[in-house]
């Protein structure tokens, strides 16, 4: 959080999904305001409006994450028309296919490596450019569990997950000393579109994923309130942390 008085604001990336909008809800209630940016101009409304009749402001924002002058624009108008961000909600990201490494697509690795990878850098820079202004700030990354380990058929999922906590920790290094803080959420299977997506391809390839995969456990709302948790000011000493939501399943 900022520090002041007044609650923060909020930007979530991604907010038209499944992950996301339970973000931006959970982050409602701890911010002046929430801004939610999405490809998905219609998924970004929707969540809007649930933010607004949770109580507060909100502002959707059609915008490409992967694309500089897009991220650029949308800091711009979050901070011109609800405030300074305090919070950022770093979470927009596709899954990709699933295919065998030897026969993986070299343009949708292209595709993940722009948005989970270019897209988390794009936001960190510009997100953070304005917190050093300020002092101030907690920044939140959408990692996956996928960061720490490796999952047959998903070469381009797992590598840029593996680049989000790489950036994590960079970026929290960076700000080092400041009252900012960077910090990753790495969720399991949590029971969201893409799951569905990803299950729905295992179902029509030669690979089997894991279990722990095709089968989603956790609930959009659990790495909500995580993220929450790492945004808010309780979390004051935790920089450069990779949180992992999964209910235990990485353990085994």
């Amino acid at each position: 959080m900022s520090g002041s008085d007044l609650p923060p604001v909020a930007l979530v990336t991604g907010g038209g999904g499944d992950i996301g909008r339970a973000i931006a809800l959970r982050l409602a209630r701890i911010s002046d305001g929430v801004a939610i940016v999405d490809r998905d101009e219609a998924a970004a409304n929707a969540t809007a409006r649930l933010v607004e009749q949770a109580g507060a402001r909100a502002l959707a924002i059609r915008a490409d994450v992967s694309i500089a002058r897009d991220t650029a624009a949308f800091v711009e108008a979050v901070e011109a028309r609800l405030g300074p961000i305090g919070m950022f909600a770093n979470n927009a990201g596709i899954e990709g296919v699933v295919a065998p490494l030897h026969e993986y697509p070299d343009e949708t690795f292209d595709q993940l490596l722009q948005v989970n990878v270019k897209g988390i850098f794009l936001g960190l820079k510009h997100v953070i450019a304005r917190m050093m202004q300020r002092g101030t700030g907690a920044i939140v990354n959408t990692a996956s569990t996928s960061a720490i380990r490796g999952r047959a058929g998903l070469a381009g999922y797992v590598a840029s997950k593996h680049a989000v906590l790489g950036l994590t920790r960079t970026a929290a290094l960076d700000v080092a000393g400041t009252r900012i803080r960077v910090n990753a959420v790495l969720p399991g299977p949590v029971e969201s579109r893409m799951i569905r997506d990803l299950e729905g391809q295992a179902r029509k390839s030669a690979i089997a994923l894991r279990r722990d995969v095709a089968s989603a456990h956790g609930r959009p709302q659990d790495v909500a309130n995580v993220v929450a948790f790492l945004a808010s000011d309780e979390a004051a000493h935790v920089n450069g942390a990779a949180w992992v939501v999964d209910g235990g399943m990485t353990l085994a």
